[in-house]
């Protein structure tokens, strides 16, 4: 077996904003007549679609929640927040991402996107760091109607890869997935996949016990000897469930 995809997670992977999703979120509550996200709410989002999120916290505070209203919510939450990145010179990148970009291309192993962010925010911030390109395969929260921890948005990854290239015949076993939070991590062990957890959002110590790979920052990712296990060249990492 070889590892022929890595596919990112986007928000707290690839890009810095949790905090800007979060207080725009507290936004639009407040806007809504509504209480802000507590403490355990904002926990309970991270690594989750903006629609689960949502939906949830509008529950909580008893407010009838139709399809339609909650596309509403999540169309202005997008405009929002496609206005705050516009007023940053530089996007809060994380340091790494290009150079693991570059090292998964320069390996030809395909490279992916799975995130519960809508598509028009993860186009945005791909083409402003110039590495749009190069992710043949993006599965948003546009795409599913589930949320991680689920596999829905890896599995239909996987499925996109093989209806772009039949004789690719990609199996979620030979996929690598890059993540931050909990619900990400189960998400893609979910979809049988190997992980990488990335201690951008939560700490190492928490991470580590239940991802194939753990990492301070992206940059110290050996891309060379997740391929060696890949291929059998080196022993699997054992871990334990999140």
């Amino acid at each position: 077996m070889s590892l022929k995809a890595v596919l990112f997670d986007f928000n707290g992977v690839i890009i810095n904003d949790e905090r800007i999703h979060l207080q725009l979120i507290d936004e639009i509550l407040i806007q809504e007549n509504l209480q802000p996200q507590k403490s355990q709410e904002r926990q309970t989002c991270l690594g989750r679609s903006d629609r689960t999120c949502f939906q949830e916290l509008l529950v909580n505070r008893g407010r009838v929640v139709t399809q339609e209203y909650l596309s509403q919510l999540l169309n202005r939450k997008a405009e929002a927040y496609v206005l705050e990145l516009e007023k940053l010179e530089k996007l809060p990148i994380y340091p790494g991402v290009e150079d693991l970009v570059y090292q998964v291309r320069s390996q030809n192993i395909n490279l992916g996107l799975v995130s519960g962010a809508l598509r028009k925010e993860i186009e945005l911030v791909l083409n402003r760091a110039k590495v749009a390109e190069y992710f043949k395969i993006i599965v948003a929260g546009d795409d599913i109607t589930t949320s991680k921890p689920q596999p829905d948005g890896y599995l239909l990854a996987v499925e996109r890869f093989n209806q772009q290239d039949p004789e690719l015949n990609l199996q979620p076993q030979e996929c690598l997935a890059i993540e931050d939070t909990p619900a990400g991590i189960q998400a893609a062990k979910q979809a049988q996949m190997q992980v990488v957890g990335v201690a951008n959002t939560y700490p190492f110590h928490m991470l580590q016990r239940c991802c194939n790979w753990t990492v301070d920052y992206l940059t110290d990712l050996e891309l060379e000897r997740v391929q060696n296990v890949f291929s059998g060249r080196e022993p699997q990492p054992s871990i334990s469930e999140c």
